[in-house]
């Protein structure tokens, strides 16, 4: 059997594929947490944490900056835009986070495959040298936050 070969990202598009595995690391982790018994508020806390010092600022980049390379009625955008409102409302959750959180696990590794099986390469296919340019001009953060101050996944 063959082995897959890795997909080569443009360099534009790699500081959100390093958010992606950010978010996979996510899901592990609280993978993790649950496997160890860790408290629902500790989990809890780390997806607030999580939402707002990476995922909000990944969907606003994508949204304003990615997405628009393929057409607004396009099914992958549709797609992507409906996924990440759905993740914005499971970490949103407090009337029962623990269902929530199992859901927004499983949930986030789905949409990241997705984007960036499926949905990146067809943007890198279609987008232009110049939008290109445009994107790696933004500077999107890339680097991981280490600041979380309770790693329960340890």
């Amino acid at each position: 059997m063959e082995t897959p070969k890795p997909i080569k990202r443009h360099e534009a598009l790699k500081p959100l594929s390093r958010q992606h595995h950010f978010g996979l690391l996510f899901s592990w982790k609280i993978r993790k947490g649950f496997s160890a018994d860790i408290s629902l508020e500790r989990m809890k806390k780390y997806a607030d944490w999580f939402f707002e010092t990476e995922i909000k600022p990944h969907f606003k980049a994508e949204e304003e900056h990615i997405f628009p390379i393929l057409d607004k009625e396009d099914e992958m955008v549709k797609r992507a835009l409906k996924e990440h409102e759905r993740i914005e409302k499971l970490f949103k959750d407090t009337i029962d986070p623990k269902k929530s959180l199992r859901l927004l696990e499983e949930e986030l590794q789905a949409h990241i495959r997705f984007e960036e099986r499926i949905m990146f390469n067809e943007i890198q296919k279609v987008a232009t040298a110049e939008q290109l340019k445009t994107i790696e001009k933004l500077h999107i953060d890339d680097t991981p936050k280490t600041d979380y101050n309770d790693p329960f996944w340890k």
